[in-house]
This record gives C-alpha cells, structure tokens and sequence, in this order.
C-alpha cells in the first residue's frame, strides 16, 4: 500500500492538532490509489481526513459520485466534475445532531441555515417527548416525513416518537394514569411510528403531559423499541436536587422494557450539585456494565434553555395552560407555587441567570435578550410579579435561558467515552423568518464551539475523538446505517473546515452569529455551503433506521 502523503504538508500546530496517522483509516478505505480515468461527480484534494471512527486522520482524496462516497485514498487519478482543494483542512462525516429542535422552523425556513453553516448535516427531531406524526393518514409520521421531502430542506432530518405527544392524544393534558384500553392506544401509536421510520422514543419529564406518567407506563411504551434496538432518549425527572434519583429511573425504564438508553443533555444544574457528576457518571456506566447499553449528549454551554413555566412545580400546570394561569391567582395555590418558583429560582442562583429569549406578544418584545432582574427593574417591579405578568400577557408562552452550570463539568461530562454532541438547539437565521427572539446560541454554535473552544483550546478532548461524538457515535445509537463515517458506499454527507480557525461567534448577546472555519457542508453529495454561499434548494431528505446498517 502507498504511503499517505508526507506530514508536512500541515503545520506543526495543525499536525498536533488533527494527529495524522494514516494505517488505520486506509485499511478501511477503497483501494490506495484509484488509476481509472472516468470522472466523479466531485473530488476533495488532499485534506486531513478522519473517518469518524476515532481513528487519527490520514491525508487523502474523497470522491463523491451519484451521492455516495465512491472512493478514498492518497491520489485519486479520475477527474472530479466539481473538484475542492482542501489541503491543511479537515475532512470529516457529516455531523449528525442527535438532540435538535431545528425541523420545527423548516416550514418557514428550509435552509436549516443555523443547522448546515455549523456542519450538521443531519438533525433529530421528536426531543423531550413532543414530535410530530402521532396519529394515522395525514397525522402519521409517515406523513411528516413525507412533508419533509417536500421541502427539500439543508439538513436530512430523522425523528424519534415523542412520548409525551403520544400521551398528549390519548389521555390529554391531565395528572392521572393512563387506563388500560388508553395505554393499549398509546402502544399501537408507537408501534405505527416505528413501522413509519422513528430512531427512538423520547420523553420530558419536566414537562407536562410527560411528566405525568409512571415508569410502569414508559416501560410499556419504550418495548415495541427492542426487536429495532432502538433507543429510550429522556429529557430526565430532574436535573439538580433529585438529578441522581432521575438517572435511576431512567435506567430502570430502559432496564425494564429491554431497550438502550439515550440521557439527553446530561447536566449537574445549580451550584450545590456540581459536586454529584461522578456519581451520575458512575450510574450510568453501572447500567452499561449490568448489560443495559446507556450513553447520553451535552451541548457545550452552561446555561439551558426552556419555557419560563418549567420554574413553576409541575403540579400547578396540570390540565394545561387555562388551569395553571388560574392556580397562580388562586387564594389555595398562589403562595405554594411562589414558595416553588423562588426555591427554583434560588438553586440556579437568583433572578439574574433568568434571561427572556422569546415572547409570544409583541407589547413584551423589548423583554427578549433581557435578564429577569434587570428587565424587571426597568419597569419598577419585583422579579417575580414581574414574571408572572409576562405568563399572563403571553398565556405561558415566554421562554428562557438559565445560567446554572460549571465549565470544568461541562469539559468532563464532552470528554466521556460514552458522551455524544448535541445542539438541543432551534433552527434560525440572520435573515428571513426565523430571526426572531433571542435564542439560545446553541442553535447556531455548539459544534463549531466543541472543536473551537473544548478541543483545541482547552484541550478537553482530542479531535478525532470529538469527530466521533459528532458522527459514528449518534448514527450508531440511531441505526442510521449509511451515515457517521466517511467509507466507500457511505451517504456522501461530509464537513470541510479549517481545524485551526474554526470557532463559534453566536452569544447569548447576540445568537445571530455564523461561525467561522467551516469551508463546505456536502449533504447526500451535493454542496449546501460552498465558502459561505448557500445552495438552495437543498438536498436533505428524510432518514429512518437501517434494517441491515452497512
């Protein structure tokens, strides 16, 4: 076999940093040298390639034809119809964000522009225990899916069967156990979903109708998964005080019904809590250890997203909006919940690490991007009276971001063997439709952040292994059998960046920040970013599980 191309072609800072080593991903590839003298449909010259599978990166050439990865080695004689000179940049899968909330603004906006401009060229839909195709015929995910291809969206999308919509439909938004004939339902939809393509199912436990199941309920509902060996992904119980006991139950849903388990955005929430992440870690390695396959995902910021109702205890939102706004003007619930919300607000650490992001009424707009306490000041009002009139005004409608985690967890929990990357973020733009509120910069930076920041600045984790996290690791949880490495016979879904530059720029300030270093997103082999211009429209298609992965 030829050698890979001599190391010097990088920098002493870039060959440290993307650890050239060609045996490994060679060996796996197509033959070393590629001498027939038809063309491909693309060629990417000379880039660091890293395979997804961990493994360091080797200097090569990728051909891409009819979609598909067709060949990679040192030297590729074809011609390319389009060629990419990617030399002293890194060639990677295409980044599968497996906890998403970007395909719900794909109606507005098919670009997926927050979602493709950071490398995802795949998002999974269906978190937290809502998702779309809860139903038969025109509300079946088969539907969805189908609506999804209509758009020709940026990114590919594949979805999971959320829980939560699932008990949604069938019992409604009320505090009590589902009946049998009920759960019988529920069942028969999550089978439906499966037969129709879901990855997984996903719950949220926070939230309402979620959280009012039992774990004799999710064990049911998490069974049709097992002949797939797809996953349960839980948005979990609690994620501070009783984050432990929540790890606990999520392992004895999964352990109970016989499937994997997927811990979604794995945190240690509030100061006083920091200190328990070894024992979290150690749960959830004792589940792998006693034959119960668990891992989780983490976007790489310390502060979490969610609507301003989840300070509030769950019980004062049971039977929905109408009810939960009456319980905070109710002589018998009013000063329990505000007992409740302060407790909360107290852990994460006081009313300046609540800032607005979105709000549904327009009189409230100047709110968003505003932290509570100082939002609160400028109207002359007490942060709490204050919160409850933007609840009221917007009909619960009003999101947040809580600042309540440790950077040094955060490095920890991305470098684990068992962790994965996640946006949990939203799609938007800079312009057009889906620039609005004040999102989580999340949506728009995590990847980029992870390579920027955790990798190469401090140097939580090393490249090839972060490229793993963001690929292989998630397509082989999900089944997606033809993404999460770059081989001959693979979807052509591939990254170009420069390992060197690539950065984040979204804030919390202002989310509406492309990054930095990323050169080309090829999604099913065709350009979606090309130097930062755009391709539209774009050739993102739906997924589902592979029955026989490659």
């Amino acid at each position: 076999m030829p050698e890979a191309r001599p190391e010097t072609q990088l920098g002493t800072s870039r060959r440290t940093f993307v650890g050239v080593s060609g045996a490994a991903l060679l060996a796996a590839c197509a033959p070393a040298v590629v001498t027939r003298r038809d063309s491909h449909d693309l060629i990417i010259r000379g880039g660091t390639v890293l395979d997804g599978s961990g493994a360091a990166g080797v200097v090569a050439d990728v051909a891409v034809s009819h979609g598909r990865i067709a060949a990679i080695a040192p030297s590729i004689a074809a011609r390319g119809a389009e060629e990419l000179d990617a030399r002293e940049m890194a060639v990677v899968p295409g980044f599968i964000d497996i906890h998403s909330h970007a395909a719900g603004s794909l109606d507005d906006d098919p670009r997926g522009e927050s979602a493709i401009r950071q490398g995802i060229t795949s998002v999974i839909a269906g978190q937290d225990g809502g998702s779309s195709g809860t139903g038969v015929g025109d509300r079946s995910l088969g539907s969805w899916f189908r609506s999804i291809d209509a758009l020709r969206p940026g990114p590919n999308v594949a979805s999971m069967i959320g829980l939560g919509s699932v008990r949604g439909t069938v019992v409604g938004n009320d505090d009590r156990p589902a009946a049998a004939a009920e759960l019988e339902q529920m069942t028969w939809l999550v089978e439906a979903a499966l037969a129709d393509g879901a990855c997984g199912a996903s719950s949220g436990l926070e939230y309402t109708p979620g959280a009012f199941a039992s774990i004799d309920e999710l064990v049911t509902l998490c069974r049709p998964l097992v002949p797939r060996g797809l996953p349960y992904a839980t948005h979990m119980r609690n994620e501070d005080d009783r984050l432990l006991a929540a790890i606990d139950e999520a392992i004895a849903v999964a352990r109970g019904a016989g499937c994997p388990l997927h811990v979604s955005h794995l945190k240690t929430q509030g100061p006083r809590n920091w200190s328990s992440l070894d024992d979290a870690f150690a749960r959830i390695e004792g589940a792998n250890k006693a034959g119960t396959p668990a891992d989780f995902d983490r976007y790489p910021y310390l502060a979490y997203s969610t609507g301003l109702t989840n300070l509030f205890p769950v019980w004062s939102r049971d039977g929905g909006t109408d009810d939960f706004l009456a319980r905070l003007d109710s002589p018998d619930t009013s000063e329990r919940i505000r007992a409740e919300a302060l407790a909360k607000v107290e852990l994460i650490g006081g009313w300046h690490n609540v800032q607005i992001s979105s709000v549904r009424e327009d009189a409230d707009r100047a709110a968003e991007g505003q932290r509570l306490d100082d939002w609160a000041r400028s109207r002359g009002e007490e942060p709490y009276v204050a919160t409850l009139g933007l609840l009221r005004r917007n009909r619960g409608g009003v999101g947040m971001l809580g600042f309540a985690m440790s950077e040094d967890n955060l490095d920890r929990i991305l470098a684990h063997p068992l962790a994965m990357v996640c946006t949990d973020g939203g799609g938007f733009a800079v312009d057009g439709p889906t620039r609005r509120g004040s999102p989580h910069p999340r949506g728009a930076g995590s990847f980029p952040r992870v390579l920027g920041r955790h990798v190469r600045e401090r140097k939580a984790l090393t490249l090839p292994d972060a490229i793993r996290k963001m690929t292989s690791a998630p397509a082989t949880r999900l089944k997606l059998g033809d993404r999460g490495f770059l081989r001959q016979g693979y979807a052509a879904d591939i990254v170009v960046f420069d390992p060197d530059t690539v950065a984040d720029r979204a804030t919390f300030e202002n989310p509406f920040q492309y990054p930095v270093g990323i050169s080309a997103v090829i999604v099913n082999g065709r350009f979606a970013l090309r130097d930062g211009a755009r391709t539209m429209p774009g050739s993102g298609r739906s997924l589902r599980p592979a029955a026989n992965p490659l």
